[in-house]
């Protein structure tokens, strides 16, 4: 006989049970977008252990929707491999252009990241970072997004990590958090959030891998966040660069955690 209760208490259990275990983790991947997913199954991939805090209910960022709700997305050739790592079937246009189904690819990455041993906390939002002393970014701040979307009072919880990685897309809120709250001084020309420049996907791509990097101590930027920050070109509906930018960042990371 089912028992509403017992369903109950067996999700509460288990949910406090992996959120317990993740608030101290290796790394935090704030956003569930392709590049926060790649970054985490790499880390993951390596034996770190990984927390990706989504404020929506659904995984994916901008993947879904590929170009114009035309749910299929191009990437280029030297993502190929990464494409086939996570088993997402492609067909090629030739000259180095492939397109994929963009909800196939979404659902891919996110049964590849969860099997490596990731866990995604959705309907999580991040509303500012933890520092000792201003120094370096040690963890994270968490409510509810329903609780931000109610414009509700209540505390947020605090969950601790060796790196966070901002993978949040055009709006870099960690990096923002960062500048605003911690007033710290990023590793940019100005110091600060130099902003996205209009769509070019050549230039967009190429500088996208090239500024996926440490921003602050602590924090990595990935994908569209590595591009609002440094002022590079937006790309649209190519994907590639997500993915070869969470992968250049995993490494990094790994690097860093091992030396």
């Amino acid at each position: 006989m089912l028992k509403d209760v017992r369903i109950t208490k067996i999700i509460l259990n288990r949910y406090m049970e992996e959120l317990e275990y993740y608030l101290q983790s290796d790394i935090a991947v704030v956003g569930a977008g392709p590049a926060g997913l790649t970054a985490a199954y790499y880390l993951a991939k390596s034996g770190r252990k990984v927390a990706i805090f989504e404020k929506r209910l659904s995984i994916g960022g901008g993947m879904w929707g590929g170009g114009i709700m035309f749910n299929t997305i191009v990437f280029q050739e030297e993502a190929r491999e990464i494409f086939e790592e996570f088993e997402i079937e492609y067909k090629s246009h030739g000259d180095g252009y492939y397109s994929a189904d963009a909800v196939l690819a979404v659902t891919a990455m996110g049964a590849k990241v969860i099997r490596a041993g990731a866990k995604i906390f959705n309907l999580l939002a991040a509303e500012d970072v933890l520092s000792e002393g201003g120094s370096r970014v040690t963890g994270l701040v968490l409510n509810w997004t329903s609780v931000q979307i109610a414009g509700l009072h209540i505390d947020p919880v605090a969950i601790e990590a060796s790196f966070v990685v901002d993978a949040t897309g055009h709006d870099c809120q960690v990096v923002g958090f960062v500048q605003n709250k911690l007033k710290g001084k990023l590793f940019t020309e100005t110091g600060n959030i130099m902003g996205e420049r209009s769509m070019w996907a050549e230039s967009g791509e190429k500088f996208l891998l090239e500024h996926t990097r440490e921003v602050y101590p602590g924090l990595y930027v990935v994908g569209m966040s590595a591009s609002a920050v440094y002022s590079g070109h937006r790309m649209g509906p190519i994907f590639g660069g997500m993915l070869l930018s969470g992968r250049k960042a995993a490494r990094e990371i790994n690097s860093s955690l091992s030396s």
